[in-house]
Formats: structure tokens, sequence, C-alpha cells
């Protein structure tokens, strides 16, 4: 992993607590070899198993907590948890949105998130190994912020209109 003063840097892969992302998965564990640079994912109970990353299904809110302060990185799914955890320790944060045409989600919510996220200075969005290999070769990735941006507004705004939406019910 990448050194500075003596502190040990590494790659976090998270994919959120509630659904598996193998295809996220896989293209990180895909892209670790040429990296030269540690990877610990935890990587929900998908099917697919990497060889080139460390993993685990869950971890404790300690020990996630522990793993976000001392990546270089974040790589997670386009959720607003993954977001803000990234947010609160000021990390670079790569996304890729579930896709429900794959079976990775019930609707495609995440595309439009991400499409948003892309927007918030230090969020990185990729769709392809390719595009998260050159991500995440550069020496400058811009980190997030503590700053509330233009764009952060307009999530934030996006989020509470989908939940909104999805918890409008016919009371009877």
């Amino acid at each position: 992993g990448r050194r500075v003063l003596g502190k040990r840097f590494m790659i976090f892969l998270t994919v959120g607590t509630q659904l598996p992302f193998d295809r996220l998965v896989q293209i990180v564990d895909d892209v670790a070899p040429s990296l030269g640079e540690d990877i610990f994912g935890q990587i929900g109970g998908g099917r697919y198993q990497p060889t080139n990353i460390e993993i685990c299904d869950y971890l404790s809110p300690e020990a996630f907590a522990s793993k976000l302060r001392s990546a270089r990185v974040v790589i997670g799914h386009a959720g607003v948890g993954t977001l803000l955890s990234a947010k609160s320790v000021m990390k670079p944060v790569l996304v890729m949105a579930r896709r429900a045409d794959l079976g990775e989600h019930r609707d495609d919510h995440q595309l439009a998130t991400a499409a948003q996220l892309g927007r918030i200075p230090g969020v990185h969005v990729f769709e392809s190994k390719d595009q998260l290999r050159a991500l995440l070769l550069q020496d400058d990735l811009p980190a997030m912020s503590g700053e509330r941006t233009e764009a952060h507004n307009a999530l934030i705004a996006h989020v509470r209109e989908a939940i909104v939406s999805k918890t409008t019910h016919k009371r009877c």
C-alpha cells in the first residue's frame, strides 16, 4: 500500500448493508492487481468471492469507522450512506450505480442519484473497470470537503423528494 510518513493507506470498498453488488466487487477485484495497493472490501452476502482483495461480509460500526478513517479512497454504490460516511472523514469517494436491468436493485433510482452525486466535489462516478482504474491511479484525486455546495443541496433535495414519493400512502 501507499505510505506517507510511515502511515499505510488502503482502498476501502463498501457495498452497503442491504444488497450485494457483485458487479462492483468483481470490477474492484479485477483492477486490484494493477494498483499495488491494499484493498479491503465489505461485500455483503454476494455470490462473487474476490481473490485479489481482503474481504468481510459485514463490519461492525466500529470496524467500519476504522477502515473508513484509514482509507485513501472509498469505493461504493451510489447510496447516500456511503456518501455521508466518506464526507464525514473527507475522503474521495468513487461510486457506481446499481442497475435494475441487471437485477442489482428494484428500480434505477441509483442512476439518478449518481448523476446528482457526480456534481459534488470529491465524488467521482464511474461505470467501467477502465474508468475505475484511471481514477484510482490519480495521485491527486480530490476529496470531499465538509462544506455544503450547491450540488450537495441539490442532492439533499433529490433524496427528500424520493423519500416523500416512496412514503406517501393513502390513509384509510
